[in-house]
């Protein structure tokens, strides 16, 4: 029985699966998203996450726990620097995960893995719909002249063309 092992061991031993995801920590903090697996993503974004909320302190010791786990200068520079300043006011989920399809040779599930506060073109179209907030109404638009609208004649071609009534 498997009760209380929550963990995706991928196929792999405890060092391969951690030397791994440390591997895919480092592309992903550099690059800001990468392609891979939909499982490989679930299970790096359970191991990113605590340390992107590690990196909002700036601390000698929490920058020293970060480095123990990815064992890279540059992506610890880059993640305390640039990432943990995008991301200081938000509260958690720092990765989107957005499924791409089945790979062509074994039929894998693929996806994209990002951060949120990266992807430039989903925070425009974020932008935009809260900016372009238009108003619906019943009514229909009103003619020009305010007078040709009290006229009978001008309302009776309205309801003929209705087609519902």
């Amino acid at each position: 029985m498997r009760h209380n092992k929550k963990i995706n061991h991928l196929g792999r031993t405890n060092t391969h699966r951690n030397a791994m995801l440390s591997n895919m920590a480092c592309s992903l903090i550099k690059h800001k998203r990468i392609f891979t697996t939909t499982a490989k993503a679930k299970a790096l974004r359970k191991f990113v996450e605590p340390l992107i909320t590690k990196s909002k302190l700036d601390t000698t010791h929490s920058r020293r726990v970060v480095f123990s786990t990815l064992q890279n200068k540059y992506a610890v520079t880059e993640l305390f620097k640039e990432i943990s300043q995008k991301i200081a006011d938000r509260p958690g989920g720092y990765l989107r995960i957005i499924k791409t399809g089945n790979r062509l040779g074994d039929n894998a599930a693929m996806c994209f893995i990002e951060f949120v506060d990266y992807n430039e073109n989903m925070m425009k179209e974020s932008a935009a719909k809260k900016t372009t907030r238009t108003r619906r109404s019943r009514k229909k638009s009103a003619p020009a002249d305010a007078s040709a609208a009290e006229t009978p004649a001008a309302e009776a071609p309205a309801v003929e063309g209705n087609p519902a009534e």
